[in-house]
């Protein structure tokens, strides 16, 4: 079985979530990226390739460089697979409240 890289796994390193974070507030070209973050442009580049390949970001050609941003679909299906558990979680309270409140009846 291959397993891909997932959205939380990507996110898990600190640089990547660091980089992604800045990328959420607007599209960055490697190089500025660089500047930014305490790591070398090699380095950058790599964290991009996981996020690319966890499909939280996309980029597209600017002359010579990428820019880089973050993929609302890939942002999505990580939401919607989060939301899944938070919705498992509040079901999960709403039976014990109403359990609890039966108890004291």
């Amino acid at each position: 079985m291959t397993y891909q890289v997932d959205g939380i796994a990507a996110l898990a390193d600190p640089t990547r979530r660091a980089i992604f974070e800045r990328l959420a507030d607007r599209p960055f070209a490697v190089g500025e990226l660089a500047k930014e973050l305490p790591v070398s442009r090699p380095a950058v580049s790599q964290h991009l390739k996981v996020l690319k390949d966890a499909g939280l970001v996309i980029d597209r050609a600017d002359g010579n460089r990428r820019i880089y941003q973050v993929d609302p679909d890939g942002v999505g299906a990580l939401r919607a697979y989060l939301d899944k558990f938070w919705n498992r979680a509040l079901t999960a309270f709403k039976d014990a409240v109403e359990k609890g409140g039966e108890t004291l009846s």
